[in-house]
């Protein structure tokens, strides 16, 4: 029996009591600040068998899950489940739904072992996966999408993989925290429980148990840590359940995790509901259920969450995504993305676009002064400051960037390059830029540059000329101090006479406020 007949089969029989089921729960389907609709998402997704283990992008266009559809003619044949595999949608945008799922090849599913898809960076670049030992127990394993393939998964070192079984994981978004789920004995509260190590440099720390206030003597699994980086996510049967594995929520306040929050009917039921993940706007959410009038044993379904109004309701998170090309050919660049604390002076983290579509995409939560460089071999970086209050609420920012040449007359602002109020000392926030700048002309022996200063309109134009000349010859002193000789370096203050935007408002005023280099000879 092929699929399209499973499917047809599996849609007569589940159709009235899949309607009755919906209908039930849309009654109830309210709390305090949203409405709740629950979806199945349908044959494009679930099958007659096994449909579980979503995953998902930030923006949650790209949806990664786990099946155990019949992967073998001899299972096609006799109708059978087969081991678990990986399969892969994307959201069709034009037409509202999910395109059809295809599994992925031989890389991500190695024959003769059950595959499971249990994270997705939220860029959707990166994939962490379980798989099944000789002994029954099983690891976590990463793959990373180089342009359109995937890598060889490699298993995750110790502590984090042990002898005992790990089931699930998620990375904090700057990646340098992993939560994952072990049966390991020691340090346990009993079953599954969650635990966390931190990364420093290139190692990851002791493996920590999360505590009594999260794991219980009962069995915690199906973790997620949404892109806020504080709003964890988990499936226990302890907690007081409505029955099985219903899914909780735990928030990290100063340092502390809240009691766990039972998300309450009508996600969770009677029947295990596991691997809840959502969406970074918070308005969409996805997990496995066997409740009844779905399309097999268990099914992926969709929850949207509407009304959710207020900035303090919605996630304190911006999503800033968008596409890196050349400035003159538009082909796609593969750029690595440093995220910088500006306060600190930290790069945070550094993330890459993808080389066959130029597509990047970044979780920013909120509390935080970025600044973001973008830098590619053979081409002038791109630096962009965000500075995203305490509570912002939810935003996303689309920012394609046209990165240029290295080449003669070509220039760019320095947007991270910060001078006291009203003088040219510069700021500890500007420090990372400098470096970078520095690394750049270094990188490029025979360079000569300009660094020139712009002012708004505000003030005389003796005034404006004069702190414009000492804000240029600041950034060009640091330069020299770090070696670079000033033969190679001109100073030039422009005051207001060469604005890029009306001075009639503040944002304009701003944009012309900026430092900028420019390349006289190569």
């Amino acid at each position: 029996m092929n699929k399209t007949a499973l499917f047809i089969i599996a849609f007569i029989f589940s159709a009235g009591s899949l309607l009755y089921s919906q209908k039930k729960d849309n009654r109830k389907n309210t709390n305090d600040t949203a409405k709740i609709r629950i979806i199945n998402l349908g044959i494009s997704i679930n099958t007659p068998f096994a449909d579980y283990g979503p995953v998902i992008s930030a923006d949650g266009n790209m949806l990664v899950f786990t099946s155990r559809y019949p992967s073998t003619e001899r299972e096609l044949e006799k109708g059978i489940a087969g081991m678990e595999n990986i399969y892969l949608s994307y959201y069709d945008e034009k037409k509202k739904k999910w395109k059809d799922a295809a599994m992925f090849g031989e890389i991500l599913n190695e024959p003769g072992r059950h595959n499971s898809a249990i994270s997705l960076s939220n860029d959707g670049q990166k994939m962490l996966l379980y798989r099944d030992d000789e002994n029954g127990n099983g690891d976590i394993y990463e793959s990373l999408l180089n342009g359109i393939k995937w890598s060889v998964p490699v298993k995750l070192p110790e502590p984090i993989n042990s002898k005992d079984h790990e089931s699930s994981a998620s990375f904090s978004p700057d990646e340098k925290i992993i939560y994952f789920v072990s049966n390991r004995v020691s340090g346990s509260y009993g079953g599954r429980d969650i635990w966390m190590c931190k990364k420093t440099g290139d190692k990851w720390g002791q493996a920590e148990n999360l505590g009594g206030v999260i794991n219980t003597a009962s069995d915690e699994d199906g973790i997620f840590l949404h892109p806020d980086g504080k709003t964890l996510y988990f499936s226990s049967k302890g907690h007081g359940t409505l029955g099985g594995y219903d899914i909780f929520r735990s928030v990290l306040e100063d340092g502390k995790w809240s009691t766990p929050e039972n998300l309450g009917a009508p996600i969770n039921t009677v029947a295990d509901e596991l691997h809840f993940v959502l969406t970074a706007s918070g308005t969409k959410g996805f997990y496995a259920s066997e409740k009844r009038g779905g399309q097999g044993s268990k099914d992926i379904y969709e929850v949207r969450f509407t009304k959710i109004k207020t900035k303090k309701e919605s996630p304190q998170l911006t999503i800033l995504k968008g596409i890196i090309s050349d400035e003159i050919t538009d082909s796609l660049i593969g750029a690595s993305l440093e995220i910088i604390d500006n306060d600190k002076n930290i790069v945070i983290t550094t993330i890459s676009s993808n080389k066959a579509t130029g597509k990047y995409l970044v979780s920013l939560p909120s509390g935080k002064n970025y600044g973001i460089a973008v830098k590619a071999k053979g081409y002038l970086f791109y630096s962009v400051n965000i500075n995203i209050p305490l509570s912002n609420g939810y935003q996303e920012i689309v920012k394609d960037v046209k990165l240029k040449k290295i080449q003669v007359g070509k220039s760019i602002v320095l947007n991270n390059i910060f001078y006291d109020f009203d003088k040219a000392t510069l700021r500890i926030e500007s420090m990372n830029e400098l470096e970078r700048l520095t690394i750049l002309i270094n990188e490029n022996p025979a360079l000569k540059i300009e660094i020139s200063s712009h002012t708004d309109n505000k003030g005389s134009d003796e005034y404006n000329q004069k702190l414009s000349q000492d804000r240029a010859q600041s950034v060009v002193d640091f330069l020299i101090s770090k070696g670079i000789s000033a033969e190679r370096l001109v100073a030039k203050g422009y005051g207001e006479t060469i604005p890029v935007s009306e001075n009639d408002t503040e944002e304009g005023r701003q944009l012309n406020r900026r430092t900028e280099f420019k390349i006289l000879s190569l």
